[in-house]
């Protein structure tokens, strides 16, 4: 299967292991992986603070510069839910959870991380794309791995984009039950499908110098 890959203009600047983590895992799966150089960002962080013109543009351009694809990879929920929902027509897709259970009919990826993680299942995830058990389908098949339930896991992290910006002190109140959930678990290492996310908590759990971590799926994956 020949899939393409959009990594997001946030993990392109920010997290760009994750991008290369999905290419190893997909490649190892047999997909021939492309990368079109013309891709910009989707037009989520304009859509969700006011600006509906310049976001569909943005969206409009990723259709064509992904125009043809067989299947279009993200490892941003976010990202594919502002695709899927403002693009009437356009290239199929994917987050990569949905790429590997639904389309490839994987779960055990041949993964092999020998920690204890818990999953955040992020907004995006739970209540725009309907992951569901996915995630942690193909987590759970990961040898090595010990998957520890997060207390209150379909809480929101209290990023929301721009609203961890415009909302501060809610946003951090709500990250501040994040991460004594996490501390709960007993987790290594805190996981999700969208580094932005993992990037609010993250911060959260460095600067109290818990000794967590966090990896985003692909991440784990591609192990």
């Amino acid at each position: 299967m020949r899939v393409s890959l959009f990594v997001t203009c946030f993990n392109d600047t920010l997290f760009p292991r994750t991008g290369q983590a999905v290419v190893r895992l997909l490649e190892r799966l047999g997909c021939d992986v492309d990368f079109p150089l013309e891709q910009t960002c989707c037009g989520q962080m304009h859509m969700n603070s006011g600006y509906p013109r310049e976001a569909l543009a943005l969206a409009r351009r990723f259709a064509r510069v992904f125009d043809g694809a067989e299947a279009v990879v993200t490892p941003s929920a976010s990202c594919a839910g502002m695709l899927r929902k403002q693009l009437a027509e356009g290239p199929p897709v994917y987050e990569l959870s949905e790429l590997l259970v639904d389309r490839l009919g994987v779960v055990d990826v041949g993964a092999y991380f020998p920690h204890r993680v818990c999953f955040h299942p992020t907004c995006h995830s739970l209540r725009e794309l309907h992951l569901g058990e996915r995630p942690l389908r193909l987590l759970g098949a990961v040898k090595g791995i010990e998957l520890v339930e997060l207390p209150s896991s379909d809480e929101c992290c209290g990023f929301g984009g721009t609203f961890a910006l415009k909302n501060a002190e809610v946003s951090s109140a709500m990250l501040a039950d994040k991460v004594r959930a996490v501390l709960d678990t007993g987790a290594e290492v805190v996981c999700a499908a969208d580094n932005s996310c993992l990037m609010h908590i993250g911060g959260a759990l460095s600067r109290q110098r818990t000794g967590v971590r966090t990896a985003h799926l692909a991440e784990v994956l591609a192990s």
